[in-house]
């Protein structure tokens, strides 16, 4: 009926031990397709197939993994692609604006280096001259000078303002203390 781990390694020639690590690793096949026959474990025949198709299983499985990592790594592959075309546009579209903002730059500095030179024309044709310019120089020192006069002649005020005031006040309380005074002794 069935055969023992010793006959099945003589027929796969594989050892016991890797016999018993097949067994071990498919679940659930000891309570299944194992049975004991005196000190003897047997196998049935279902489970003999099934040991030795293991290799052509264990490839299966391998390659059905594979398959399933390919794919995923393709999933993977396919949003990494897209992700980077998106990443590209952005980059497109910066070095769009930047380009814009350069040109804009250059026709600022074209602007102002004309409007530069309009002024300084203008300022060659509106320049007074000299006998004109040492009058103006002269009319600013009488003015600055008015202006300091001016300022020290305010301080000094400030300063004899605030001295009467100081002298008024010390009038006040000596007068009153002597109203005070008088008025006590008064009463007395």
């Amino acid at each position: 009926m069935g055969k023992t781990i010793r006959q099945l390694s003589e027929e796969l020639k594989l050892s016991k031990q890797a016999i018993n690590q097949r067994i071990n690793s498919i679940n659930g096949f000891r309570s299944k397709h194992t049975y004991k026959v005196k000190n003897h474990l047997e196998i049935d025949n279902q489970g003999v197939k099934m040991l030795a198709n293991f290799d052509k299983q264990k490839r299966q499985e391998r390659q059905t993994n594979r398959q399933a990592e390919n794919d995923k790594d393709k999933n993977i592959d396919h949003i990494l692609l897209r992700q980077l075309d998106v990443k590209d546009q952005q980059i497109a579209n910066l070095q769009q604006a930047l380009d814009q903002q350069q040109k804009l730059q250059i026709a600022t500095v074209a602007e102002n280096h004309q409007l530069k030179e309009h002024v300084q024309k203008l300022s060659a044709l509106l320049k007074p001259s000299s006998s004109v310019q040492k009058k103006q120089a002269n009319d600013n020192d009488d003015i600055l000078s008015n202006n300091i006069n001016t300022s020290h002649i305010k301080d000094k005020n400030d300063k004899q303002d605030e001295n009467k005031v100081v002298e008024y006040d010390n009038r006040q309380k000596k007068s009153f203390k002597t109203k005070f005074n008088n008025s006590w002794w008064h009463f007395w």
